[in-house]
């Protein structure tokens, strides 16, 4: 053996020994992976005003998931233009699954088929998952001289164009829904856009019109208190916040199906990998028991289902109302 072979031996040994007393491989990928992780909060922007059901069901999906971001989770408002201006911001946001909306029907699967032009395209949007479907009612000032629905459209027919119907503005999901309705019906009723629910429950209330179609979870309060009467609810199953009143499909018109949901969608070329992860810790938060309570108490089925199921559903519903904008000649600038 040449003194440089033993020299080489004992350095190697040398080596060997370093590389044992040496921490674990682990550590050698701790700190890259820690510097992957999310320096920023998830946003959740709401499109729409705080307080209402559009608001309170992503908030406390929200809530349910902070933990999961080591900087949170924010819910924005970021309000008008029909939702349009918050679809927009999050269509032109960073795709790294930071970003999502958080939405009624309008910008994600309606508005597309209302407005001109828009500042982004519904088609690309990413889906993540429904968060709930809320049912649309039939509700009708209790001096209005029907008691179930076939009654109203016998009322109708009598009087065509005479009775008043509300809505929380044109091309609302509560404008689209009495289009449908007197257009599987072939009834005729006036429009009378509000700027919001509020104001046309207040009127509807009031007796100033004479129905609306409008979401369950703000009009049965007042049902049960006699203020107002909801004849039908626009759903497969009743409501088991309403019970008692049947659905259109009961009273014999299986065509009025008008639900709004509350998707997630991401920007475009959001990766599969972040869109998999924020619905499996949604759908995980949403089979809570109280927040599925809480859910209930805004008249909200909880969803949780898949991207796949999401984007096939907001396909169909694009279509279904595509076709009632236009037999309606709906149009918004």
């Amino acid at each position: 053996m040449t003194s440089d072979t033993g020299a080489r031996r004992r350095a190697l040994r040398t080596l060997a020994a370093i590389a044992a007393a040496a921490p674990a491989a682990p550590l050698l990928v701790a700190a890259p992976a820690r510097a992957q992780l999310p320096n920023r909060p998830l946003r959740i922007i709401v499109p729409f005003p705080a307080g209402g059901t559009a608001d309170v069901l992503p908030r406390l999906v929200g809530e349910k998931i902070r933990d999961q971001y080591p900087a949170g989770v924010v819910v924005e408002n970021r309000t008008g233009a029909g939702g349009n201006i918050g679809a927009e911001q999050v269509f032109r946001a960073e795709p790294d699954g930071l970003t999502v909306l958080a939405s009624p029907p309008g910008p994600i699967a309606i508005n597309h088929n209302l407005y001109r032009s828009l500042p982004f395209d519904p088609t690309r949007w990413v889906s993540v998952t429904v968060l709930a479907t809320v049912p649309n009612v039939l509700a009708v000032n209790p001096q209005l001289p029907v008691k179930d629905v076939a009654g109203f459209v016998a009322h109708l027919k009598a009087h065509p164009g005479k009775v008043t119907y509300a809505s929380q503005g044109n091309g609302t999901t509560s404008h689209l829904t009495a289009c449908l309705f007197m257009q599987v019906t072939g009834t005729e009723m006036t429009h009378v856009p509000y700027k919001g629910t509020a104001p046309a429950l207040v009127d509807l209330i009031g007796g100033s019109v004479d129905v609306f179609f409008d979401n369950i979870s703000s009009s049965a309060p007042h049902h049960k208190e006699g203020k107002l009467r909801i004849l039908a609810v626009a759903d497969a199953e009743r409501s088991k916040i309403l019970p008692q009143v049947p659905t259109f499909a009961e009273s014999r018109i299986p065509e009025m199906n008008a639900v709004t949901f509350f998707s997630v969608v991401a920007p475009p070329g959001t990766p599969r990998a972040a869109v998999q992860a924020l619905h499996q810790s949604m759908a995980k938060a949403m089979a809570m028991p109280d927040v599925a309570a809480k859910f209930a108490e805004q008249g909200a089925t909880p969803g949780g289902w898949p991207p796949e199921r999401t984007a096939d559903f907001i396909r169909g519903e694009t279509e279904r109302w595509k076709k009632v904008i236009a037999a309606a000649r709906v149009t918004l600038e």
